[in-house]
């Protein structure tokens, strides 16, 4: 356990340096910047080193790796962020332990998520995702919801009980005219967000950058980055 604790924490402190780089090339204060680790596939055991390194948001992806990981780490003072593409059945155990839901990008799952928030009498804050890989009616091929569809989304965010509008969300496209231009594409979510905010301006958080791009993320504006490989390593492989 003290290795994988000495790896996690040299890690964590790559990353740290990364951002505190990115940030003040982009004359940004380090504060404005959220590390959130995505600790998918990954054992609680990691989750609970992280919190005690000051690790004080992480995410996940998949709801049935999810729910019992958060279980066996309530006693700690975390934010739990979930990123992956959310189906209706599931909505009722994510909303037991999620504080931010990452990926809303459909009306149906708007009224699902409201629904079982009413009911577990929690607030939980959303992110529209976007897909800058879509046209403007269509959804993207990770999950989100086209640019010309956030405003009405972001609205039904807004007036349902037991959800808080927080921002938006994008994962750099594979395809489309955003590919392999992940600047660009940050760059975009910001105008993005500037356009939701002038109806929305508690609407405030910017979630973009993984690994390999949080410098971009960072340099275009983001306010939150998701960090999964720089600081636990390579994935093992499933299945």
């Amino acid at each position: 356990m003290t290795d994988r604790k000495d790896e996690l924490a040299t890690n964590l402190a790559k990353v740290e340096e990364r951002i505190a780089r990115a940030c003040e090339a982009a004359g940004r204060p380090r504060d404005e910047v959220t590390l959130i680790v995505v600790t998918k596939t990954y054992p609680a055991s990691d989750v609970r080193i992280l919190a005690d390194l000051g690790v004080r948001h992480v995410a996940e992806n998949k709801d049935q790796d999810a729910a019992p990981k958060a279980a066996e780490c309530s006693d700690l003072s975390l934010q739990w962020h979930f990123v992956g593409q959310l189906q209706t059945n599931k909505v009722r155990s994510v909303v037991g332990y999620a504080d931010f839901v990452q990926s809303v990008d459909r009306s149906r799952l708007v009224t699902a998520l409201s629904k079982e928030a009413v009911r577990a009498g929690r607030e939980i804050g959303c992110l529209v995702q976007v897909a800058l890989d879509a046209g403007d009616e269509a959804r993207g091929e990770r999950g989100g919801v086209a640019p010309g569809g956030i405003a009405e989304l972001a609205d039904q965010v807004a007036g349902a009980p037991g959800l808080r509008l927080a921002g938006l969300m994008t994962v750099a496209p594979l395809t489309g005219e955003y590919a392999g231009r992940q600047r660009a594409a940050f760059e975009r979510l910001m105008d993005l967000s500037t356009d939701l905010r002038r109806a929305h301006p508690a609407a405030n958080m910017v979630s973009a950058g993984m690994s390999a791009d949080l410098e971009e993320a960072v340099a275009a504006g983001a306010t939150h980055v998701r960090v999964g490989t720089a600081v636990l390593g390579v994935r093992p492989r499933l299945g």
